[in-house]
């Protein structure tokens, strides 16, 4: 079972993604808000929502990402993706990755579980079998072998064919990973894309 933590783009990219092959479930702070009707009874709250799953994916603007962990409850063992990218609320830059790093702060937050950064590197729109020419790479970073195993075995359910992983001290270049993605998908014309899903 994979627990889908917010319900935003992020969230719906990667819910849809994984429902193909997996169970999921949506963790929202209000599951009766009309806007999320359309997910049926899969949308919960966070403290259901990660009852029975093994896996939870964070998917939550940075300001509200340190509420919906503590809403989760205990999250002991867990893998736990951490796709939030610490941006300031009008995206114009980083409230933290200067001396720590949003992932760091993230497994503070969530002591026990094991945290592994990945997907915050691109939109929403490119996540899930990306139109690209070649096999796209995901970089993956974490701590516990396992869960890195098991993210990027997840990642590859999207045809991330390869990924790169390292251990936590490289979560500050990780976190500041989408400013590069942001130079990048412009230069390769996906800026619209990129933007309209962060």
């Amino acid at each position: 079972m994979i627990a889908i933590i917010g319900a935003g783009n992020v969230g719906r990219a990667l819910g849809n993604a994984w429902a193909r092959t997996h169970d999921v479930s949506y963790g929202v702070r209000t599951p009766d808000d009309d806007k999320y009707a359309d997910l049926g009874p899969a949308v919960t709250t966070n403290a259901r929502a990660v009852e029975q799953a093994d896996v939870v994916a964070l998917c939550t603007p940075w300001q509200a990402t340190r509420r919906a962990i503590l809403d989760c409850g205990d999250l002991t063992g867990k893998v736990l993706i951490d796709c939030t990218n610490p941006l300031t609320p009008d995206f114009s830059g980083l409230e933290v990755g200067h001396d720590t790093s949003g992932a760091e702060l993230v497994a503070q937050w969530a002591p026990g579980a094991l945290v592994c950064k990945a997907m915050n590197q691109i939109g929403a729109p490119m996540m899930d079998h990306p139109p690209v020419p070649s096999v796209p790479v995901m970089f993956i970073c974490g701590d516990d072998a396992a869960a890195k195993r098991r993210t990027g075995d997840l990642v590859g359910d999207w045809v991330f064919g390869q990924s790169i992983s390292a251990n936590s001290h490289w979560r500050g270049y990780w976190s500041r990973m989408p400013c590069c993605g942001s130079i990048w998908h412009c230069v390769a014309g996906w800026d619209r894309r990129l933007r309209s899903g962060c």
